[in-house]
């Protein structure tokens, strides 16, 4: 069933997931239909509806059970058991956690995406970046969380995709890794086996086709600038502290964030992760992928600002909807936003003395001027692509002020209000799976 086309009056924002304009009684919800496994061809023939961004065709499936009881490949321990798949699945899936965290963080999102996708999905939390590992750069993370992937490929055969889901910090260090594996494509063509690269291929990550990359309440335009870092208040004096203490506290990772890394006269590297120079492939890496998806707090997370999070200005940030899609738990609001043809970001000659500013001798005013700045340059840069933004509000949660923690379910127990993005990421993976309904492998 083809859904007929809905455009947002607020940023002409197509939303993916919704034919009719929203209303205050229901929705059209993801995966709500009972569809069984005899008719899943037909379905898919009949499910979508594309429209292009860029090279990619955005499709508006009709997608099956949003819950499949079905058993998955779980988490790799080892070299062997990635070796000896069962069930041989095809598509990769790296949990990327965040500061401070370990692939535990991970454990009922795990199981979820488990019982609901299938076992053509091998779903992989890395552990390269525990801890405070995760205080070493941005960079060093990345390369580390590259190398890892890299090892999971080489060992799995039967893989042919490959998507990432990334909690907070962790989506940076994704968006650093994808760029480090697209551009060693031409030495990964003879040292992995099932490289899929050919004339016909346009671009790969790792030697896979890159479907979907999903992040949960990043930081994608850094931590600086006002209530950026929620738990600061939004106050002055304590914002003009924070940049030059972070380094002390999380070491490069800090300086990176508040986006006072390196000389003053070099842009910091948030901004060049935002450019498409032939050096550097940020933006090529994250535009092969045939989705992104950002999920984001609109209130209550203490450590990720929704502007950061959303890759939007502050005067985008329009009261969202308070009421809940209807399957979707806290989930108030999805837009698809296209590219917006643009130079891309640079770095103006009035920012490296804004920049030396804000590193030596920082005051309300001239971090304000510098954040301005880099902020106004990364989303140019970022928007390049089309992302899909989903608005997340805890505001009727029992523990509103985890936010951060409930997006992606970090406790079962303490943290569980997430449940219904974690429904919501699954079905988002599902609309990219070649059927509408994930195969289910036979024991």
């Amino acid at each position: 069933m083809a859904l007929a086309p809905f455009i947002h009056a607020r940023c002409c924002c197509f939303n993916p997931f919704f034919g009719t304009q929203r209303t205050n009684s229901s929705h059209g919800p993801v995966g709500t239909s009972s569809i069984s496994s005899s008719s899943s061809a037909a379905a898919s023939s009949s499910s979508s509806t594309p429209f292009s961004d860029s090279n990619h065709s955005w499709r508006l499936p009709d997608l099956g059970p949003q819950a499949m009881s079905t058993l998955t490949q779980g988490t790799l321990s080892s070299s062997s058991s990635i070796g000896n798949v069962k069930n041989k699945p095809d598509h990769l899936l790296v949990l990327v956690h965040g500061i401070m965290a370990s692939p535990s963080d991970w454990n009922y999102f795990e199981a979820e995406l488990k019982r609901r996708l299938g076992r053509n999905f091998l779903i992989y939390a890395s552990s390269s970046n525990t801890f405070t590992k995760t205080f070493t750069g941005i960079d060093g993370a990345g390369k580390r969380l590259a190398d890892e992937v890299l090892q999971v490929v080489q060992q799995t055969e039967s893989l042919k995709r490959i998507s990432f889901l990334a909690h907070s910090l962790g989506g940076l260090f994704a968006r650093y890794a994808i760029a480090v594996l697209y551009n060693n494509l031409d030495s990964l063509s003879s040292s992995i086996p099932n490289d899929p690269c050919s004339s016909s291929k346009k671009s790969v990550i790792a030697g896979l086709e890159p479907i979907s990359f999903i992040t949960l309440a990043t930081p994608h335009l850094g931590v600086r600038g006002k209530k950026q870092l929620p738990f600061l208040l939004g106050v002055p004096f304590l914002e003009k502290l924070a940049p030059p203490i972070a380094p002390i506290v999380v070491g490069r990772t800090g300086s990176q964030l508040f986006l006072t890394d390196g000389k003053p006269d070099k842009p910091p590297l948030l901004l060049r992760m935002a450019s498409a120079s032939d050096k550097e492939k940020f933006i090529s890496a994250l535009g092969a992928f045939r989705s992104r998806v950002l999920y984001a707090n609109v209130a209550y997370d203490h450590m990720v600002g929704w502007r950061t999070s959303s890759i939007r200005r502050e005067n985008e940030l329009i009261k969202p909807p308070r009421r809940s899609l209807v399957g979707y738990k806290h989930v108030v609001d999805v837009e698809y936003c296209p590219p917006v043809s643009s130079a891309g970001p640079h770095f103006p000659p009035e920012a490296a003395p804004a920049k030396e500013a804000a590193q030596k001798s920082p005051t309300t005013h001239n971090t304000v001027d510098y954040h301005e700045i880099m902020e106004e340059e990364m989303i140019r840069g970022l928007q390049q692509l089309g992302w899909i933004k989903v608005d997340v509000s805890f505001h009727s949660s029992f523990w509103p002020f985890f936010a951060h923690n409930n997006i992606h379910v970090k406790n079962e127990w303490l943290y569980n209000a997430g449940a219904g993005v974690v429904a919501h990421v699954a079905d988002t993976l599902k609309q990219q799976e070649p059927s509408s309904i994930a195969p289910v492998a036979s024991l």
